[in-house]
């Protein structure tokens, strides 16, 4: 047996943080797998490979970088290893496709996350009632006419305020988008 550090082990193969990352990414990684595998069953299959690949190398991931870039990696070659297994793909896009389009939805994870960042910083900005208003109709998913009862105000009022609140955040995630593109 080795005399490695058991601590130093465990802190790489750490079960629970790998489920953490790994869930905090799945939807981007099955987003980015069906991207270059256009069927919902084979990207699913893939992402399985790949969470399994994933999990098996995880002793290889440095903590404090990034692990959708890591695993998105992963994925990529996960891909291709399907691809080359299953030689009759009925719509099969060439190697140098599926890197341009991997490339691409690397590029596009980062602008969506620069835009969900900058709407939480907006978000924070607005009124505490708008804030309560979004946080029902969002994050609870009330419908408008329950919200304008539990808020005695007209449904009319309510559609409003939510179009309202939709134009504010829209132009400032705009604007805080284009201040980070100038910096």
């Amino acid at each position: 047996m080795h005399s490695k550090d058991p601590q130093a082990i465990n802190s790489r193969l750490d079960p629970e943080g790998f489920l953490r990352l790994f869930l905090a990414h799945q939807a981007y990684l099955f987003s980015y797998i069906f991207t270059l595998l256009p069927d919902w069953s084979d990207a699913e299959d893939v992402l399985q490979e790949t969470s399994i690949v994933l999990w098996r190398n995880f002793g290889e991931f440095q903590p404090g970088t990034n692990f959708r870039a890591w695993a998105s990696k992963t994925a990529f070659y996960q891909v291709l290893s399907f691809r080359k297994r299953r030689k009759k793909v009925p719509f099969s896009l060439s190697e140098e496709a599926i890197e341009a389009l991997s490339e691409e939805s690397n590029e596009l994870s980062d602008l969506m996350d620069e835009r969900f960042r900058a709407l939480r910083r907006c978000v924070k900005k607005l009124k505490s009632r708008d804030r309560d208003l979004l946080d029902h109709f969002y994050g609870e998913n009330t419908p408008v006419k329950t919200l304008a009862e539990k808020f005695g105000r007209p449904v009319g009022t309510i559609t409003k305020s939510l179009t309202r609140i939709r134009r504010t955040l829209f132009n400032c995630v705009q604007q805080a988008v284009a201040m980070e593109d100038v910096s």
